[in-house]
């Protein structure tokens, strides 16, 4: 058994997508209409037939007040894994992403936590 999918809720796919990709840096993947939202997902460009994450719509109702708690808890909806914490921290901070939390040193584990602009809150990891 192996994870093939995961999904973040946000609140504008359009603009998910260009953060994910643009700013990020993930591949898109899939990009299929559905009605009013498209089934969107990204891959790492590193494994491009990996895990995919799924930029999923916010529409159902159990979502806003499921995305304002973790926010209002500071508690990341995803979690990425970086090779240099500090260094993708510059990078992303010098394109204007805001951090809630910068670099912190957690025993084996360095972590920063940033601003989807999409409602959540992503943990970028950096394991020794």
């Amino acid at each position: 058994m192996r994870i093939n999918l995961t999904s973040v809720f946000v609140d504008d796919q359009e603009k998910a997508l260009r953060f994910y990709t643009e700013v990020l840096g993930f591949a898109a993947k899939h990009d299929v209409p559905l009605g009013e939202d498209r089934w969107i997902t990204v891959v790492s460009p590193e494994d491009p037939e990996g895990t995919e994450l799924l930029l999923e719509p916010s529409g159902h109702p159990a979502v806003p007040p499921y995305k304002a708690a973790l926010v209002a808890d500071g508690i990341p909806a995803a979690s990425f894994a970086v090779d240099d914490v500090r260094a993708e921290h510059a990078r992303l901070a010098g394109l204007g992403v805001r951090f809630t939390q910068p670099p912190v040193e957690m025993g084996p584990v360095t972590t920063a936590v940033l601003d989807d602009t999409c409602g959540n809150l992503v943990q970028l990891a950096e394991y020794k």
